[in-house]
């Protein structure tokens, strides 16, 4: 019987298998870092405040979630993304680009949230303390616990938002390498039980 097996197709079939398999491996291995991720974050949620970084930091590093304070020496750049207020209210958190000396590599501040995107652009810099969230572009901001230019505080950075949905994945992939093996079986079975007839 095992003789009459289609070697090409059962091949395939195992090696596709085999490669769901391993990505439901990485992706529990991804789940493991995540977690490990996840739970120095919220350490550090309570760790004393530090000054804004003063020169670059490697992804590693990144301080996601300190307690922070910095200084603003001058802005140079403005823009308006979308965002939520302390309420959970959609709107617009408006985003400075400091100056903060020669030596550094600038800070970006969250100034506060408004509906509209024309608000806040007259901010003149200045002292500011707030929680460190992530950043497309510059990689971390600063989120000011206080609303500066009459706008309202920002909603800082949770954890929630971050998504840790890597078991899910690894058990999809498990199941779609279990399903590809079960319907073949079936399909050889069929062929086999056709060809003895």
């Amino acid at each position: 019987m095992i003789r009459r097996l289609p070697i090409v197709s059962t091949l395939i079939v195992l090696s596709a298998a085999a490669a769901m398999i391993g990505l439901g491996v990485w992706q529990l291995q991804r789940a493991h870092y995540k977690e490990a991720l996840l739970a120095r974050y919220e350490s550090a949620t309570g760790l004393a405040p530090i000054a804004w970084p003063s020169s670059p930091l490697s992804d590693r590093d990144l301080p996601l979630f300190r307690k922070a304070s910095g200084n603003c020496l001058e802005p140079v750049a403005t823009k308006a993304i979308a965002g939520r207020n302390l309420q959970g209210e959609s709107g617009y958190s408006h985003l400075v680009d400091c100056r903060t000396g020669a030596e550094g590599p600038g800070m970006r501040v969250d100034i506060g949230w408004s509906r509209d995107p024309r608000d806040g652009a007259h901010w003149k810099g200045g002292s500011v303390s707030g929680v460190i969230g992530s950043d497309g572009e510059k990689r971390i901001r600063l989120v000011s616990t206080a609303g500066f230019a009459g706008l309202q505080p920002s909603m800082p950075p949770s954890l929630e938002d971050i998504p840790n949905n890597h078991r899910s994945y690894a058990v999809q992939w498990f199941l779609f390498a279990a399903i590809a093996l079960v319907i073949y079986g079936l399909a050889v079975r069929s062929r086999l039980r056709k060809e003895a007839a």
